[in-house]
């Protein structure tokens, strides 16, 4: 399996040599307010098997917690901790090229998801902008 994807500008590209051990989605108040999203999807790959072109900024959130973005667009793009996940990087899997490669395997920190995420599939759906 090979997974391709990048920033929104296309400045920063990555490409992921083999299959994620699994695809998380993150409730937690750390990666919402990152990412600006009620929800952030994570694949965990060795370091190893992710290779990246374009230059990368790296902020220190938490810890040794270090995350990437892209300096031009702003698009969050890697999570490394060597006390969580060592010789690992999380990618988000929000920038994959093509978002059916992975289905999500795990939903996780959902001890800090808003109350409203338990009524999220019984709101009204539209196609597009309605």
């Amino acid at each position: 399996m090979e997974i391709a994807g990048g920033c929104h500008c296309g400045a920063v590209r990555y490409v992921i040599g083999g299959r994620p051990r699994r695809h998380s989605l993150c409730f937690c108040a750390d990666c919402r307010r990152c990412a600006g999203a009620p929800v952030v999807g994570w694949a965990v790959v060795d370091e190893g098997m992710l290779r990246v072109s374009g230059e990368v900024a790296v902020y220190r959130s938490s810890g040794d917690v270090e995350r990437s973005f892209c300096p031009r667009c702003g698009a969050g793009l890697f999570y490394r901790s060597q006390k969580l996940f060592p010789g690992s990087v999380d990618v988000q899997t929000g920038t994959f090229d093509d978002p059916e490669i992975l289905p999500p395997t795990e939903a996780i920190q959902l001890a800090e998801a808003p109350s409203w995420m338990a009524g999220i599939g019984d709101l009204p759906k539209h196609w597009r902008w309605p």
